[in-house]
């Protein structure tokens, strides 16, 4: 069995500093390891996982390996490793398949290489790895979770069918993840990928963004909040009223399409500017994309329809259309915050893991009383994880008295 696969490993000295610096935004997990190194709830447990190879997931994979886990690691992106950090990741004993930039095959690979170590719990983030695993024939893995609305979505799509093999926690719809990681977390680092990227001046632009879950939310805001004009784009009624109270300008995306500067799709499906969109932009329209998969903005039409493209910059694409206009696409039209930045901010990623962590160590220990159904998240850590980030913070909240318990259950 390959023991890793990473580009370079005289990179660890700077991952270990990175990794200590996101560590240090991270209180929850950190106390959660501390108590992991104690108890070791996941000794003789080997653990497989597909995760954006970040400072932040260092120290994740460092928790689990604190708990008593053998960890091995690929990139759940093709442009989100960063390659300090899965260096520094081998010195500390993770076993690590992902570099920067590795191509599909090698990418299917490196997935192909966790599986071949036969964990037997899975932490998936898009459900890459839950999917591979149920094309084959293995039986190793007992549980796992599930980070992403996207991969919670196809994961649904397999239990609904009956071929789910285990039980999975679907951590991407704890309150303390989608509420803060997806809405504040993603609303923050995808602009940040696009600033980083472009330099672009927001305020007084017109911004598109295309979905209004909790990520459409937080990108609406935040772009709003630099001063944009911003148009919702969405096709659930529910969320375009809300867009519209939030006092969001709501249309269709052909309409949108000529009025855009700057476009994020945020929906987790295929084509949301699509063809016809593509050949209504503006010159200079940027496009950029906040979805798991790189399949939001249709590639193939983008190309067909440009006579040519050249790259500007590392992350800046340019496609010239037949009648000169141009428009750019940004990290390829991979996750803009981790194509073109850092990812999510430490801080909030710290809920996130903290949900991932207590998830894998309550798995480890009911999977044999669980169903082999898609689960929620247990609301008794949930409301753990959000106590103690609250503790670390600071901040004191009131209880219920007995009088008042009484009341609310007569």
């Amino acid at each position: 069995m390959m023991e890793n696969r990473i580009k370079d490993l005289s990179l660890a000295p700077r991952g270990k500093a990175r990794t200590e610096w996101a560590g240090r935004q991270m209180p929850v997990l950190r106390s959660i390891g501390l108590r992991f190194a104690m108890e070791h709830p996941l000794a003789g447990r080997r653990v497989g996982a597909c995760l954006h190879v970040s400072a932040k997931t260092a120290n994740l994979a460092l928790t689990l390996k604190a708990g008593g886990a053998e960890v091995f690691l690929c990139g759940s992106n093709p442009l989100s490793t960063q390659d300090d950090i899965a260096a520094y990741l081998v010195g500390m004993g993770i076993h690590v398949f992902a570099w920067r930039g590795e191509g599909e095959q090698d990418y299917l690979e490196n997935i192909r290489l966790v599986l071949e170590a036969q964990p037997d719990l899975l932490v998936d983030d898009g459900a890459d790895l839950t999917l591979t695993y149920h094309k084959g024939t293995g039986r190793t893995v007992c549980a796992g979770t599930e980070e992403t609305t996207t991969g919670v979505t196809r994961l649904r799509n397999l239990d609904q069918e009956g071929l789910l093999r285990y039980p999975l926690i679907a951590v991407n719809f704890a309150h303390t993840k989608h509420l803060f990681d997806n809405r504040y977390g993603t609303g923050q680092s995808a602009l940040d990928g696009v600033l980083r990227a472009t330099n672009l001046l927001i305020a007084g632009s017109v911004a598109v963004v295309c979905g209004y879950g909790w990520v459409g939310r937080g990108i609406a805001n935040r772009v709003r909040g630099l001063g944009a004009n911003v148009i919702v784009t969405e096709i659930n009624p529910v969320k375009a009223l809300e867009a519209l109270m939030d006092g969001f300008r709501v249309m269709p995306i052909e309409e949108a399409a000529p009025l855009g500067d700057l476009f994020i799709t945020a929906t987790g499906d295929i084509s949301i500017i699509a063809e016809t969109s593509l050949r209504l932009l503006k010159d200079g329209a940027i496009l950029a994309n906040a979805g798991h998969f790189n399949v939001e903005i249709d590639l193939e039409a983008l190309r067909r329809i440009s006579i040519t493209s050249r790259q500007v910059t590392e992350h800046i694409e340019e496609f010239t259309y037949p009648d000169g206009r141009c428009v750019f696409l940004l990290g390829e039209g991979r996750l803009v915050n981790l194509a073109c930045g850092e990812g999510h901010p430490a801080g909030v990623m710290d809920l996130s893991f903290a949900d991932q962590a207590l998830a894998v160590e309550y798995l480890a220990a009911h999977y044999q009383t669980l169903p082999p159904h898609v689960l929620p998240f247990p609301e008794a850590l949930d409301e753990k994880v959000a106590q103690l980030k609250l503790a670390a913070l600071g901040v004191r909240i009131d209880s219920l008295t007995e009088a008042q318990r009484t009341y609310l259950t007569s």
